[in-house]
């Protein structure tokens, strides 16, 4: 008998996505390289149960079917389930068959999930989630930083500083040494578990610049009013002063929540 065409499916899986900054910080973040076959199943079947081809609380296909879906092993298929059933999104039972869980039982802090998300264009409601506990969380941060940063982490926060600065009407310079900023705060907390937040938010600062990128590519905009503010957080934490860099790093999401919504805005008409 002839071996069965490749579905489109099975062919998506084989290509190569895009490159883009998410994807590289995704990679960076999510414990997993996205390479070979299994590289390729699991971002094709993970896209597919984020886009709801295949809906929580119903079994997967039998491990035939999807070989045959996506064009791979056996060994290719059985590992992406072990990594997608850490990712939240299935729960493999004996005699029973492989069950993709409900989205409330989903990983959102992992970086292939949101990164899932944003491609099939459901981050909106999680982006705002996200901005909402970046307000609780990162002036604790930037607060923490104001009393335990070293020397060497004064110098990284302001170095991200004069980058941002110089990189003003450069979106993605600018998108690049913000996240630095960022994440060089989380740093000088000198807390693990908020560190290991921040590279969710680098993710997040990614994706949002890029929407903010594509919504105002044609007016021009550059970033100096946002420098401004995160040059605030960084003076504050420089001179120990806890309750205004947790002020001013407030502010910067504020202020950042704003950006966003209007580029959403502007990206929906």
């Amino acid at each position: 008998m002839p071996a069965a065409k490749p579905s489109a499916a099975a062919k998506a899986a084989r290509r190569p996505r895009a490159a883009g900054k998410a994807k590289a910080t995704a990679r960076a973040t999510s414990g997993y390289s996205m390479r070979g076959q299994q590289g390729r199943v699991i971002e094709a079947l993970g896209r597919d149960i984020v886009g709801g081809r295949y809906a929580p609380e119903t079994l997967l296909p039998k491990e035939a079917e999807l070989i045959a879906t996506y064009g791979v092993s056996r060994t290719s298929v059985r590992e992406a389930m072990k990594v997608l059933a850490a990712k939240g999104l299935i729960e493999i039972r004996q005699k029973i068959g492989t069950r993709v869980r409900s989205r409330d039982l989903w990983n959102v802090f992992d970086s292939d999930v949101l990164n899932w998300q944003h491609q099939q264009g459901l981050s909106e409601a999680v982006m705002r989630d996200l901005i909402e506990l970046r307000q609780v969380i990162e002036p604790a941060a930037a607060r923490f930083a104001s009393s335990r940063a070293t020397m060497a982490d004064l110098r990284r926060i302001e170095r991200a500083h004069l980058a941002m600065a110089q990189h003003v009407t450069d979106p993605t310079g600018y998108a690049e040494s913000d996240v630095e900023f960022h994440m060089a705060v989380f740093a000088a907390a000198h807390n693990a578990l908020l560190l290991r937040f921040g590279h969710l938010v680098a993710d997040f600062l990614h994706m949002s610049f890029a929407m903010q990128q594509d919504a105002v590519s044609k007016s021009g905009v550059d970033f100096s009013k946002d420098a401004e503010e995160h040059r605030r957080v960084y003076d504050a934490i420089n001179r120990g002063e806890p309750d205004t860099a947790a002020a001013a790093m407030l502010n910067v999401i504020l202020d950042g929540k704003r950006a966003l919504g209007e580029a959403m805005e502007a990206l929906a008409r």
